[in-house]
């Protein structure tokens, strides 16, 4: 495999301003990912090539939009931990943050599990589905390529008060996405080009709420 000459950990690292000790924490996910991804399915095999940028970057941009009095991170349907693992590992340092990583496959908690064991960050697994998870309110719900904008936004939705904000990274169907879903949410979002994709958006909803149903009245 020949990695990705234009984009690494020290152009990571001059990007984010980040500790050493991150980059580490990084190096040593992203070689386990690549480790695992020989007995079970995590990534596009093609995108482990570009590593750093697909998924390291990828999930990093999301920071940007996070408060800095955030506490309560909630990622939804966090598969090979993008997302809601780079998060964590990047916000570390914040004593008192709770990111908490849901993920329905049993093998992808296990190598969840496995990160955080060998980096030392700290975090919730949850290997359940997420419509059966039981959580007080978060203050981020983030996910990457689970579901469309509609079914998003049904997931989030007990675990959301009115500062919560939702952050998903999302393709170029974005826009019939918000289309579809507002026959169901009336919905503020505001939409922000990726660093990674140039046909990518990193979707940010402060406020949702569901239709009412005409016919009741």
């Amino acid at each position: 495999m020949v990695p990705d000459p234009d984009y690494g950990p020290s152009q990571f690292s001059a990007d984010y301003n980040v500790s050493r000790e991150t980059i580490e924490r990084l190096e040593l996910y992203v070689y386990e990912l690549i480790r695992w991804q020989d007995k079970i399915n995590l990534v596009g095999p093609e995108t482990l090539q570009q590593v750093w940028r697909r998924h390291i970057l990828d999930s990093a941009q999301l920071t940007d939009f996070i408060p800095g009095d955030a506490r309560r991170i909630l990622d939804l349907g966090s598969g090979a931990g993008f997302p809601g693992m780079v998060l964590a590992i990047l916000m570390n340092h914040v004593s008192d943050l709770e990111v908490i990583l849901v993920e329905s496959h049993v093998r992808k908690s296990a190598f969840l599990r496995h990160i955080l064991a060998l980096t030392g960050v700290k975090a919730t697994i949850l290997n359940q589905r997420i419509e059966l998870i039981k959580l007080d309110p978060v203050d981020i719900v983030s996910s990457r390529a689970l579901a469309p904008v509609a079914d998003l936004l049904a997931y989030a939705e007990p675990f959301v008060l009115g500062h919560t904000r939702c952050l998903f990274l999302k393709g170029q169907n974005v826009g019939s996405e918000l289309t579809n879903a507002s026959k169901c949410w009336t919905i503020t979002a505001s939409q922000h080009p990726s660093r990674t994709d140039s046909a990518g958006t990193i979707l940010v909803i402060k406020e949702f709420e569901r239709v009412s149903d005409q016919s009741d009245g």
